[in-house]
């Protein structure tokens, strides 16, 4: 059966696509793809390549590969890539983070019911722990002037790293306001920079944004209370402004009994109970649920905290702060999205010493000979 295929084909990829019992995942990619399109994604790599290498792999027409991976591209079931005054390369795309958030425009409530059902299998808390796709970082007001926080650390200062960038709507905000259980909190609020902003203005999704535009965005993140959660790299291609209540990353989290642990974040926030008034805004701004009231007092659970930072830079008593973890309990980010990704496919045992070189090998042999010549 070809989608029992692609999913075979999707669990390979870095952010895995593991099989259930109730075959969910199968009606969710019938939702997706037709059998053409399931049939030529089989034939797509984590390496991008041209037209006619794909089509000569699928042994199909040049013309129909065209059009087909074009069709899929503007669907957001594969990645186009195009560079100025060259051939636009195609390459295979995990489902989580990629796929899905690629149809944030084509919700509706079928399609979120069989998301909702799978996502809690997409999350492996042991593979997440060990090779996160996602990062938290603090939000700028938390930071104070005796932190050392790193470069890539410092969403400012990534934003002022990077030249495009594209504002596009929140998919789990969205799921839950078309599902009759949104928060209320802004949608249009996922940052997205470099290459992905091509690929999400050809599926159609977003707006672009200029860079002063980007940090406004983050600012208001945080007077709404929403956390930042950045790729897994130094080098980003996104922030997230995740809310507790919708983001599948931030409720997986909070069904483990240390979040901590899980969450790849430099910083643990600290609290003076003697400096606190009692005004419990952090109670309300804490997406984890790790501060209460207790007689009057904030308490902190520093198991819960993921170190965002949103307690801290509504605390006017400032009896909250950022501390940041100690060395062996901070994160080592690589430095290239290409970097974690083959990090996490070790993690789930998809990469073998020999697996990219024969990917290489096996694009190679494809391409296609004229007049005795590499095309």
């Amino acid at each position: 059966m070809i989608y029992k295929k692609l999913a075979r084909h999707l669990d390979d990829l870095p952010g895995g696509f593991p099989e259930t019992k109730s075959g969910v995942e199968l009606r969710i990619l019938r939702r997706m793809f037709t059998p053409e399109q399931a049939r030529l994604a089989l034939k797509l790599t984590l390496i991008p390549e041209q037209t006619d290498v794909i089509a000569k792999r699928a042994k199909i027409p040049v013309k129909k590969a065209s059009d087909l991976l074009e069709q899929m591209a503007k669907k957001g079931l594969i990645y186009r890539l195009k560079r100025k005054g060259q051939p636009a390369r195609f390459m295979a795309v995990q489902f989580v983070i990629g796929i899905w958030e690629l149809h944030v425009n084509d919700l509706d409530p079928d399609l979120i019911r069989d998301f909702n059902e799978y996502a809690p299998t997409l999350f492996d808390f042991d593979e997440w722990k060990k090779a996160p796709q996602l990062r938290t970082i603090p939000v700028e007001q938390s930071i104070r002037a005796d932190l050392e926080v790193l470069p890539y650390e410092d969403a400012a200062k990534l934003i002022q790293s990077r030249s495009k960038f594209l504002e596009a709507p929140c998919i789990c905000r969205k799921e839950r306001r078309i599902m009759g259980e949104g928060c209320g909190k802004t949608e249009g609020n996922c940052l997205i920079m470099g290459v992905g902003v091509e690929i999400y203005k050809n599926v159609g999704i977003g707006k672009e944004i200029s860079q002063k535009q980007a940090l406004e965005l983050i600012k208001k993140a945080d007077k709404e209370g929403l956390v930042l959660q950045a790729s897994f790299s130094k080098k980003i291609a996104n922030i997230c402004c995740c809310c507790g209540c919708c983001c599948q990353v931030l409720k997986s989290f909070k069904k483990h009994a240390m979040p901590s642990s899980l969450v790849a974040s430099a910083f643990v926030a600290q609290w003076d109970p003697d400096a606190c008034t009692g005004c419990g805004e952090c109670v309300d701004r804490c997406q984890m649920d790790a501060i209460r009231m207790d007689d009057g007092i904030a308490v902190l659970d520093a198991d819960k905290c993921i170190g965002c930072g949103l307690c801290v830079s509504s605390c006017s008593s400032q009896a909250l702060f950022l501390k940041r973890k100690p060395g062996p309990e901070s994160p080592k980010i690589p430095e290239k999205l290409t970097h974690a990704a083959v990090k996490r496919l070790r993690v789930r045992g998809k990469l073998g010493r020999g697996k990219v070189s024969s990917l290489l090998l096996r694009s190679q042999k494809a391409r296609p000979f004229s007049k005795g010549k590499r095309a």
